[in-house]
């Protein structure tokens, strides 16, 4: 299948684009983390892309499990930049679960609001992001470790 003959492209493009910045972040932060702490803020304002492309799936009449995802990457990304960002909490070690939780949870949410849609429109594509999302999770706490 090529992706002209995909339904709904846009969303897969950015989808999987979303996907592959987290794991080149997570690559980036466990070989150098100063480098990822540095430029991780790119991460949180491409949250302006999801939008926009939720914006646009909702102007072509999509369903609402094709935008909901891109909002709610724009909220995590506010949400992330302002705690590590504009007010520079830690809240990994120790655990600040106030903020742990909503970012986990706003975190998986996005992830799972462009990886499920994806069953909708082929399940080879769902199959794909399976794998790139247990990557990524593999290589995001593994980065916490060192």
């Amino acid at each position: 299948m090529s992706l002209s003959e995909l339904q709904n492209p846009v969303f897969v493009i950015w989808a999987f684009t979303f996907q592959v910045i987290l794991i080149v972040h997570f690559v980036v932060r466990r070989l150098a983390l100063d480098i990822a702490l540095e430029y991780g803020w790119i991460v949180y304002t491409l949250g302006l892309v999801a939008a926009v492309v939720s914006i646009q799936q909702i102007l072509r009449g999509e369903s609402w499990s094709f935008w909901l995802g891109g909002f709610l990457y724009l909220v995590w990304a506010v949400f992330g930049f302002l705690v590590e960002y504009q007010f520079n909490i830690s809240w990994r070690t120790p655990i600040n679960w106030p903020i742990f939780l909503p970012f986990i949870g706003l975190y998986l949410a996005t992830v799972m609001f462009y990886w499920w849609p994806l069953g909708i429109i082929n399940k080879n594509l769902w199959y794909v992001y399976t794998v790139l999302f247990v990557i990524g999770t593999w290589l995001n706490v593994t980065s916490h470790n060192r």
